[in-house]
């Protein structure tokens, strides 16, 4: 297991790129389940869950090549695999992606129940909900998601949650009702853009749908889809996590391969703190003032703030004088970072979905532990911003989702270094014995005594009273 070590308080400065979407790129992988004939994926970032859903699709039946440009081929070699195993699907909850291209193709699926970060309650109810519209037959045994349809039938179907629409359960059940009879219409469709470039990929192999981008799609069934050609859209969470980098260390960073169009609320909610913002010819300039402000921020579906980009933005905040207000309505209880930055020296205090922040003048470097994907990069930021040296242990959830973004940090002036996660390999300057007693304590009041030992003297026989 590895762990960065970041020496704080250098102003990020130059030129970087964004890779492709992990949230585009996991679904539209799974969706090529639907097609006869080969299909290539351009622009696929290099990720864990991307080499874990690899591994997944061949476990179905699938090759899968990555070629020297970064592109991914996926061909279909064995219909009739259609069990997905809990070994491999527990890694990430978008291994859930599968099961409606498996229940649209091959008419049976078995998908264990999902694992992935710990950000909260993330039910698969709304998916199932869905499929079983379709006219699918739906169990829940021993774990396993086990589905199974003679014929699936355009249905109505709803999809709003308690939280806003679900992109994942969006996506599952626009896969599995290309290959449905007759129209298929989903109201409370999840409009992220990754959503809309799932669905332009399904139009890609010849599905019909329309209304991407808004909350009523539809869907007419085709007879059959085959092998295309795609480009991923860049990462906007990685897009926005790098603009906070340059944000939260007061720098000068130009991000090429970023769609402006995607990061709206958030380019709008940093203008607001006082980050300049000028777009380029190929994407973005970010140029961070030493002095920003405080603001409130609500995490919502698209287009609102994105509740991925929570983590990152408090991070900056701890960082910005006055008081702030980060609500997440999306995951109302994803605030397991709250606590690493304490130790960093921010001052946040949890209420209910809500984080109040106290800006701090800076924050100083400590041992920190990532408890998800999103919050392994908001600490990672805050190392970055951090006066002296810090240590940010389970970084296999950041590899999980950002495409090397230690390399990308390094490139722009960061000082991070990966190295095995051992205790000879932590920092002298984090560990217990660095912090030596104060030298003005009265050695009096120092002095170190010995154990006082207790004498029992055993009771005195006392003579009672008689009648």
């Amino acid at each position: 297991m590895d762990m960065f070590v970041v020496q704080g308080g250098q102003p990020l400065a130059g030129r970087v790129g964004v890779s492709g979407a992990k949230n585009s790129a996991l679904p539209i992988m799974a969706a090529s389940l639907l097609a006869d004939g080969p299909s290539v994926i351009w622009g696929v970032p290099d990720l864990a869950d991307v080499r874990t859903l690899s591994q997944l699709l061949q476990t179905l039946g699938m090759n899968v090549l990555r070629g020297a440009a970064g592109e991914i081929l996926l061909d279909v070699y064995d219909p009739k695999a259609c069990v997905a195993d809990y070994e491999l699907v527990r890694r990430m909850r978008a291994s859930i992606c599968v099961l409606g291209p498996l229940l649209a193709r091959r008419r049976f699926a078995v998908v264990s129940l999902p694992g992935g970060c710990a950000i909260g309650d993330r039910p698969v109810d709304l998916h199932l909900k869905g499929l079983r519209a379709l006219g699918a037959e739906i169990r829940i045994e021993r774990g396993y998601i086990i589905a199974k349809a003679r014929k699936l039938r355009g249905a109505s179907i709803y999809l709003g949650g308690p939280f806003g629409s679900t992109v994942t359960g969006t996506c599952n059940v626009m896969a599995a009702a290309t290959l449905a009879a007759g129209v298929t219409t989903i109201e409370a469709a999840a409009c992220e853009p990754e959503v809309v470039d799932f669905g332009t990929y399904l139009n890609g192999m010849g599905a019909k749908i329309s209304g991407l981008g808004t909350p009523f799609v539809r869907i007419e069934g085709v007879d059959e889809l085959i092998g295309t050609q795609h480009e991923i859209i860049p990462d906007r969470i990685e897009a926005a996590t790098l603009i906070l980098a340059a944000a939260i260390t007061r720098g000068d960073v130009t991000l090429e391969n970023v769609r402006l169009d995607h990061l709206t609320a958030v380019l709008e909610k940093l203008r607001e703190i006082g980050v300049r913002i000028e777009s380029t010819d190929d994407g973005v300039r970010i140029h961070t003032p030493i002095e920003l402000r405080s603001a409130d921020c609500f995490m919502l579906p698209h287009p609102g703030l994105p509740t991925d980009v929570q983590a990152q933005l408090m991070a900056l905040l701890t960082t910005v004088p006055g008081i702030s207000l980060v609500t997440d309505k999306v995951f109302p209880d994803r605030f397991m970072h709250v606590a690493e930055m304490a130790r960093m020296g921010a001052r946040i205090r949890r209420e209910g979905p809500s984080a109040i922040v106290s800006g701090v003048p800076s924050l100083s470097g400590a041992c920190v532990m990532a408890s998800d994907l999103r919050a392994s990069a908001a600490l990672v930021l805050a190392a970055l911003a951090a006066q002296g040296e810090s240590v940010v242990r389970r970084i296999y959830h950041l590899d999980r989702g950002y495409d090397h973004l230690e390399l990308k940090l390094n490139r722009l002036g960061g000082r991070i270094t990966r190295v095995e996660d051992t205790p000879t390999n932590m920092p002298a300057t984090l560990k217990a014995s660095a912090l030596e007693r104060p030298a003005d304590i009265d050695d009096a009041d120092a002095e170190i005594r010995g154990p006082k030992w207790l004498t029992v003297t055993a009771p005195t026989k006392t003579k009672l009273a008689t009648d």
